[in-house]
């Protein structure tokens, strides 16, 4: 099994997340979903994220925001997630412009979802790089006190035993030391599954996006802050 963990991330490692020219986008193997019914009061979800939100190479309403907010609302839960992928993104960035997204916002989240250093480590960025930008980016959050989930990266076998040690131990850590919940691998349902995987070896095709959907809708909803009790009824 890790041996082929490796190998998929050998060619997942082949370029940076939205480095090329966006391809024609990718069809859905499924129907799409029907509206659903709203359910109780709205949700405000931001994702916080790279090309991996951003949906890059599908339909805009397939991006991996978009169909998880259409799971959370099958699942009872009025989400609305505002996307704040951008293709290319770096920790450097998200952290840049996270004030800004957030400042925009009407209300504060009930919940970020950070995906990035996927770009950090296929660019080669030193890891104690991304983990200060990721621990800036988690201090502003508990700052504001919203609750955070963080999909996790792993790094590519090429860089080497070295690099690996000192990525893969960036989002367990930060996770442990910011009470953040996590993701331990973002990608894990895809990878070793080429024919969910777009033609540039890296991005998920629209029915990859669905599998990371279902593989970690639960763990969204069970991010997201429980409400309160309602008052018992007057006799």
């Amino acid at each position: 099994m890790k041996w082929k963990l490796a190998a998929a991330l050998a060619t997942l490692s082949l370029g940076a997340c939205g480095s090329e020219p966006a391809p024609a986008p990718t069809q859905s193997a499924s129907p799409a979903m029907p509206d659903l019914p709203v359910v109780g009061e709205e949700v405000s979800i931001l994702a916080l994220g790279d090309s991996l939100f951003a949906g890059y190479g599908v339909e805009p309403g397939q991006s991996y925001p978009a169909r998880l907010e259409a799971a959370l609302r099958g699942r009872g839960i009025n989400a609305k997630i505002t996307n704040a992928g951008v293709s290319g993104d770096t920790t450097a960035g998200g952290l840049q412009r996270l004030d800004f997204v957030l400042n925009g916002m009407k209300s504060p989240p009930a919940l970020v979802v950070v995906s990035l250093g996927g770009n950090d480590m296929l660019r080669g960025l030193p890891p104690e790089q991304t983990r200060k930008n990721l621990d800036e980016l988690l201090t502003r959050l508990d700052q504001r006190k919203v609750p955070v989930l963080l999909m996790g990266m792993l790094s590519a076998p090429n860089w080497g035993a070295d690099h690996a040690k000192a990525f893969n131990a960036i989002y367990p850590e930060l996770a442990r030391k910011h009470d953040a919940a996590l993701v331990p691998f973002f990608l894990q349902a895809v990878i070793d599954k080429p024919q969910l995987i777009q033609a540039d070896r890296i991005h998920p095709t629209a029915q990859g996006i669905e599998e990371m959907v279902a593989a970690t809708v639960g763990e969204v909803a069970k991010a997201l802050p429980a409400k309160p009790a309602s008052p018992p009824a007057p006799r």
